[in-house]
């Protein structure tokens, strides 16, 4: 009898028995039945660290249709908002690890805000199992502004240095950190104008209030008749925007933006946290999941859970030196 096995039985018998299991045990048994061959044999909770019709809700949604059609099983999507994600983050190590428990996570957040004060977690308690998509940062105006391209936004910004406004979605957020770096890149002086989300930002650039966003792709694709993509943090050109460059083409090694993920409670087996990250990875190649992030404006990227390490250790150094540089870090 394997190991496996013998750990079912026994706390079955133990059940049957009328034995009261431990805590432990009942999460061994948990554990043991997670990760045979039929798992997930039940829906999984999917905890949406923000409120109802953000991007992140959006992006779990189509996951959610996807996952039901791969492998039989729901994902519910719920609700935790609070604190720009760290009401979720802070609690998501008391929760269920038995593999039917998972929260989404964003960067640069859970590594940006606590930096900036105890906020109940570190990056350190986040245990990322898979990142399968970036809303890439790009530099967007009014399609009436007289400003057409980056080149023309640089000199723009060294004619009037401190100048001229760019709004963004909040203060420490991936488009604040891509206005830091771009700067220093540029060797320029904006003003970042931080707003409470996407929407009031792109709304501010459509009320010409400001004179450029730093915002999201996915801006172009609800916008593109209103707004101007100057250019867009990728590796490569979007096949939703192939007409706009990217920075790297014009000279600037720019690629960033709201990056997305699944994490688990701490307590998750590492058997289920390769499980999970596998899962997530096989939509990341459903064609029709692939087409809705696309035309979404959202890039895909597939960091399973074996890349994780590197792919955070990158991520956290990148983001300290940018908030370190303008006192976003203590």
């Amino acid at each position: 009898m394997t190991s496996m096995l013998k750990l079912v039985f026994t706390a079955l018998l133990g059940v049957s028995c009328g034995a009261t299991p431990s805590n432990n045990s009942t999460d061994e048994l948990s554990k043991a039945l997670s990760t045979t061959d039929a798992y997930p044999n039940a829906p999984i909770t999917y905890v949406v660290p923000f409120a109802p019709g953000g991007e992140s809700d959006i992006t779990a949604r189509f996951q959610q249709i996807a996952f039901k059609a791969k492998f039989g099983q729901d994902l519910i999507v719920s609700y935790k908002a609070g604190g720009g994600g760290a009401v979720g983050w802070s609690q998501l190590n008391s929760l269920s690890g038995d593999g039917y428990t998972i929260m989404g996570i964003n960067l640069p957040h859970i590594i940006i805000q606590p930096l900036q004060g105890n906020i109940g977690y570190t990056a350190d308690d986040i245990i990322p199992v898979h990142f399968f998509h970036y809303t890439p940062d790009a530099l967007i105006v009014h399609q009436d502004s007289e400003i057409r391209s980056l080149e023309d936004f640089v000199k723009h910004a060294k004619s009037r240095p401190g100048a001229v406004t760019l709004s963004g979605s909040g203060k420490g957020s991936a488009n604040h950190i891509a206005q830091i770096r771009f700067d220093n890149m540029a060797a320029i002086d904006t003003t970042y104008v931080p707003f409470r989300g996407t929407g009031a930002a792109i709304t501010a650039v459509l009320g010409k209030q400001v004179t450029a966003q730093w915002g999201y792709s996915s801006a172009g694709a609800a916008y593109d008749d209103q707004i101007r993509l100057l250019a867009i943090a990728m590796e490569t050109r979007h096949p939703r925007f192939p007409n706009v460059p990217t920075f790297r083409e014009l000279g600037y090694d720019l690629v960033s933006g709201a990056y997305r993920g699944i994490a688990v409670p701490n307590s998750t087996s590492e058997e289920l946290r390769q499980r999970l990250s596998t899962l997530m990875s096989e939509i990341n190649q459903d064609a029709t999941f692939i087409d809705k992030m696309e035309e979404g404006g959202f890039a895909l990227i597939d960091v399973t859970y074996d890349q994780m390490d590197n792919f955070m250790a990158q991520k956290k150094q990148e983001y300290k030196i940018a908030a370190n540089s303008t006192g976003l870090a203590p």
